[in-house]
């Protein structure tokens, strides 16, 4: 059994953890402690107060009762906002308060465009233009090319725990653009577990969502690799759909 834990801010699509413990069909268990959120705002104010030392590290204990071998700070703004040192500094900070291997959404999705093969990059975001640049900037330190950024304009994390299939599908055709090789639709109080195949098949390229790649990168941490197509290409050995150059 491989135990691995999540810090999940606050309450959204936090549903997305057992639906894909259960996608991953092998013995992996899926420990998600939630966080105080403080204000619920995609502000750049209050995500840096929400993503905290003090707010993290409150969780940590929890986790490690749990026996978990892994922890990922399971909130992208929340940490691309620190900037990439910043952002580094907190999964610091946080591997030193649970003495385990740590991570973020943020470096997740940085480490699956590598997996996929994917440089050149599509943003689809629920927030507000601004924050959404922040994730662009983060990424760019990463090595991407970001060719293309769509803000949503959504400010709280419960209105996006609304949005279903439809929502989502519309956003990922929304925000693609031809040049990209991947779309990344970030955000973990977005429901996306149940739609990243049929998301893939709509846009012909990879789609790696928030909630998708956090559980990806704790796989990551822990050193197990599990085959679920129905997570979509980050999780197959051959990937549903190739990256096209």
């Amino acid at each position: 059994m491989t135990a691995l834990g999540f810090l999940y801010p606050g309450h959204s699509a936090e549903d997305d953890y057992p639906r894909m413990e259960q996608m991953l069909g092998s013995d992996v268990r899926l420990q998600v402690v939630h966080t105080d959120i403080g204000e619920d705002a995609h502000r750049v104010d209050a995500l840096l107060e929400m993503g905290s030392a003090d707010r993290l590290a409150a969780g940590v204990e929890e986790l490690r009762l749990s026996g978990a071998e892994a922890v990922v700070w399971a909130c992208t703004s929340a940490s691309f906002v620190f900037g990439w040192e910043g952002a580094h500094e907190q999964v610091r900070g946080l591997a030193r308060a649970a003495g385990l291997p740590a991570s973020s959404t943020s470096f997740a999705f940085a480490h699956a465009l590598r997996e996929v093969g994917a440089v050149r990059v599509a943003i689809a975001a629920t927030y507000p233009e601004d924050v959404a640049g922040h994730f662009s900037a983060f990424l760019k330190d990463a090595g991407a090319e970001v060719v293309s950024v769509r803000g949503s304009g959504i400010i709280t994390a419960a209105e996006v725990g609304t949005w279903g299939r439809d929502e989502v599908l519309a956003l990922a055709r929304e925000g693609d653009h031809a040049d990209a090789q991947a779309l990344l639709l970030p955000d973990t109080a977005l429901h996306t577990a149940a739609y990243v195949r049929e998301v893939e098949e709509a846009i012909g390229k990879p789609v790696l969502t928030a909630n998708q790649v956090t559980v990806w990168e704790a796989l990551r941490l822990a050193s197990r690799r599990v085959n679920a197509p129905t997570l979509g290409s980050l999780f197959t050995k051959e990937p549903l759909v190739q990256v096209k150059g």
